[in-house]
C-alpha cells in the first residue's frame, strides 16, 4: 500500500484556508505522521515529538490532531470495537481496514472492494448519505492461532 507523501506546501495551504496558522507543533506532528509506516497513538506521537522539543505536552498533541484531522490532512482511526484503541494516519491512504491480532497486538493493514459494495448498496438501497465506515476486524494471527493450538494440545 505504497502512498506519495503530501507535500509540505499542501499543509500550509490547507491552514491558511482554515483561517489557521502554520505553528512548529502543527509542522511537528505533520512531519512525524508522515514520516512513519506504523499506526500511531497520540501517546506514541508526543513521544516522538519530545525527541525534537521537551517542552511538548500530551494536550498539544491532541490538539494539533484534532486541527490536522479537520482540515483533512488526518484520518483518525480505531483499532478496537469497543474504540479504546485509536491510531492517526495521514489522510492521503485508500481507504483499507485493520485486522488486530488480540493475542500479540500485531496490526495487519488490508484494502478491499467488499467493504466499500456494501457501502454503495446501502446509499443505493436506502437513499443514505455514507460518510465514513469504522470497521474492526479481530481475532488471532497465525503465531498466535498455532500457539493457542498448541497449548490446547498440552491441556
Amino acid at each position: 500500500m505504497s502512498q506519495e507523501p503530501i507535500p509540505f506546501n499542501q499543509l500550509k495551504s490547507l491552514l491558511h484556508a482554515s483561517g489557521r496558522r502554520m505553528t512548529p507543533q502543527r509542522v511537528l506532528v505533520f512531519n512525524i505522521l508522515r514520516g512513519s509506516g506504523n499506526h500511531l497513538d497520540a501517546k506514541r506521537i508526543w513521544q516522538l515529538a519530545r525527541e525534537h522539543d521537551r517542552r511538548l505536552n500530551l494536550a498539544t498533541i491532541y490538539r494539533t490532531l484534532a486541527v490536522l484531522k479537520e482540515i483533512g490532512l488526518v484520518d483518525q482511526r480505531y483499532f478496537a470495537r469497543d474504540h479504546k484503541r485509536e491510531i492517526y494516519e495521514l489522510a492521503q491512504k485508500p481507504e483499507h481496514y485493520h485486522f488486530t491480532c488480540l493475542g500479540c497486538g500485531q496490526v495487519i493493514e488490508f484494502e478491499t472492494a467488499h467493504i466499500l459494495q456494501v457501502g454503495r448498496e446501502l446509499v443505493e438501497q436506502y437513499g443514505l448519505r455514507l460518510t465514513n465506515t469504522c470497521v474492526c476486524f479481530e481475532g488471532f494471527c497465525v503465531e498466535c492461532t498455532d500457539e493457542i493450538v498448541m497449548m490446547e494440545g498440552v491441556k
